[in-house]
């Protein structure tokens, strides 16, 4: 067995890959688009993992919108999508400037939160032992739920 993707449903594909892609920094692998089914699927890779991505398919993100409108009711049952970064304070400074709220700041050096346009939870992770605790980080609050 080998893990293949995760799915999450978006209302709006522009939008939800201009954040996927241009805020969080993921890559565009392949796109589908499915007339007979009306729904289209977005497939897409952390930095890191597109080489694998293109040759396995594996492991990746796919969006997939429907062209019927829906509306997406909240559950607790995901809980998240989380990926590995390699200066979590450098990695959140740049969502800021890009617009992204940060839910549960990196106070620790270790962890943050964000939420997609969908509500859908995504956590980053620093790839190496805790980065010592420092400003602004430190004593940001939490902004909202993730």
């Amino acid at each position: 067995m080998r893990y293949a993707h995760a799915m999450v449903r978006v209302s709006n594909l522009e939008e939800s890959v201009d954040f996927y892609c241009n805020k969080l920094g993921l890559v565009e692998i392949r796109r589908k688009v499915m007339e007979a089914g009306r729904h289209t699927l977005v497939f897409l890779a952390a930095p890191l993992d597109v080489e694998n991505a293109k040759q396995n398919r594996t492991p990746v993100l796919e969006l997939t919108y429907n062209w019927d409108p829906e509306v997406f009711a909240d559950s607790r049952s995901f809980g998240h999508i989380a990926f590995h970064v390699k200066n979590i304070y450098e990695y959140c400074e740049r969502l800021l400037e890009k617009g992204v709220k940060i839910n549960r700041p990196p106070r620790d050096g270790k962890m943050a939160f964000v939420r997609s346009p969908d509500n859908i939870s995504i956590e980053f992770l620093q790839d190496s032992p805790p980065l010592d605790p420092k400003e602004p980080w430190a004593s940001m609050k939490n902004d909202g739920t993730w």
